[in-house]
């Protein structure tokens, strides 16, 4: 880091202000305690006003009355103002009364205040581990080639048939005391800062979301073009780097196998006697991380519904800026409504004439009449079980719909083939019917009947061919 951008951090930076601060004490106890330590988020302001009115009167109780003198409600504005930003205040969907969360800077902050103070211990081993296991995923976890690979999982094997032999003897190795403090001063660390990731992983989402506004709203282009920049942008958050760790993250979490796993060794590790140490709120942190990843998650939801409405809107705006167009160009009809002909003059941008010759036109084709053979009728079994009747396909049309819109990424146009080379049929004819049938308002669907398309799937292991007009998916008004 240079100079100038240390020096811009130090004016810009929330967590940085924050540490100047005069009141910093205050902001940091009242926030840790009742964000970072309870695991809270979008407490509401009566609610928070409250708890900081008691903190309050407890402080200047003890200090003096001058030691705080404002009020509840205006520290907690002043803290939220954009020049602070240590708390975010919004108003969530359906609710009239603002609700707070606290910002990434807060953490920073506490993180760097909980380091300053002095440790007893400092365990090193476990983090040497820790970088050897990582070495080994990365670097073996990325070789291809499979002679490497059984190398590595011979040597693992060889390293456990070792200590099986070892425990069968009765020679069981175990950590002393010293191990385990160390393993578990790493262990509360890293827990703890997951936690705070959280939220700046949520805060990046919105500033994701913020620059894809802020493009709707300075938009010059089509809305072929907007619409496929948007889609663009939004398959970016949801597939970028972070978002695709923090989904593998939440559904490896999710996992029941998991979950039952964690219980059961945070549950044994305290019960150990040997580390004194021990937080009790540990004990049920994976809880915590199911809370804070679903309110992750939600507030992605949230992002893409506003997201959507807020495209909706931009529509509206121009579809009545057209409709303004059109009365105007009415109004001045009126207006010239008595106004000498002879004066009036138009330009035409081309006089041709479109020809269509007949010869070009599909000649009749016959349909073939199919008979159908219903002699030998015999009424069924009024018995028989009908519950397969209610065992149909389902066809997700939104499924198919972005699957459409992936294939044509840029492009004006795309063949139904195509979409279907990129993700086969894996409902069979029902699906094809599907494509067929789609009906959004951002795509159309073209048949040629002067060309010929074979669409093929395979099904409970035979595989069938559709023999049907060409079909082309293009976005509406193209």
């Amino acid at each position: 880091m240079d100079h100038d951008e240390i020096e811009r951090l130090r004016t810009e930076h929330p967590a940085w202000s924050l540490l100047n601060a005069r009141t910093a004490p205050l902001v940091l106890s009242f926030l840790a305690r009742v964000f970072v330590d309870g695991n809270r988020s979008n407490v509401a302001a009566s609610s928070l006003a409250a708890e900081l009115d008691d903190e309050l009167y407890a402080l200047n109780q003890r200090l003096g009355n001058d030691a705080y003198p404002k009020a509840a409600a205006s520290y907690l504005d002043d803290w939220a103002s954009p020049d602070r930003g240590w708390l975010r205040k919004h108003y969530p969907p359906g609710s009239d009364e603002p609700h707070f969360d606290v910002t990434p800077a807060v953490e920073k902050s506490l993180t760097w205040i909980r380091d300053l103070r002095p440790r007893e211990f400092i365990g090193t081993e476990s983090r040497l581990n820790t970088i050897f296991v990582l070495l080994r995923e990365m670097v073996y976890g990325s070789d291809s080639d499979p002679a490497d690979r059984l190398a590595d999982l011979r040597r693992q094997r060889e390293g456990i048939d070792r200590e099986i032999e070892r425990a069968e003897a009765g020679n069981v190795e175990v950590l002393d005391e010293i191990g385990q403090r160390d393993r578990y001063q790493q262990f509360a660390k890293t827990a703890r800062d997951l936690l705070s990731d959280f939220r700046e992983v949520e805060e990046n989402f919105r500033h994701l979301d913020r620059s894809l506004r802020e493009q709707i709203a300075s938009w010059g282009g089509s809305k072929g073009e907007l619409l496929d920049d948007v889609l663009a942008n939004r398959s970016t958050i949801a597939d970028s780097d972070q978002g695709r760790s923090f989904q593998a993250f939440y559904d490896f979490l999710l996992s029941a196998e998991r979950q039952a796993e964690l219980s059961d060794l945070l549950s044994r590790l305290h019960e150990l006697d040997s580390v004194s140490e021990l937080d009790p709120r540990l004990s049920q942190v994976h809880f915590d991380w199911i809370d804070a990843s679903e309110r992750t998650q939600v507030t992605v939801r949230m992002l893409s519904e506003q997201l959507r409405r807020f495209l909706d809107d931009q529509v509206w705006l121009e579809n009545r800026r057209v409709i303004d167009l059109l009365r105007d160009i009415e109004a001045k009809a009126l207006e010239l409504r008595d106004v000498s002909t002879t004066s009036l003059t138009m330009k035409l941008d081309d006089t041709r004439v479109p020809v269509a010759l007949p010869m070009e036109r599909p000649m009749y084709r016959r349909t073939l009449a199919v008979p159908l053979d219903s002699e030998g009728v015999e009424p069924g079994d009024p018995e028989f079980d009908a519950s397969v009747l209610h065992d149909q396909t389902y066809v997700d049309h939104e499924v198919l719909v972005d699957q459409v819109l992936r294939s044509l990424g840029s492009r004006d146009q795309v063949g139904l083939d195509e979409v279907v080379s990129g993700r086969p049929l894996e409902h069979g004819l029902a699906e094809l019917m599907a494509y067929l049938a789609l009906n959004e308002p951002d795509l159309e669907v073209v048949f040629d009947d002067d060309g010929r398309a074979r669409i093929g799937w395979t099904i409970d292991g035979a595989d069938r061919v559709a023999d049907l007009p060409l079909v082309t998916f293009s976005r509406h008004g193209e």
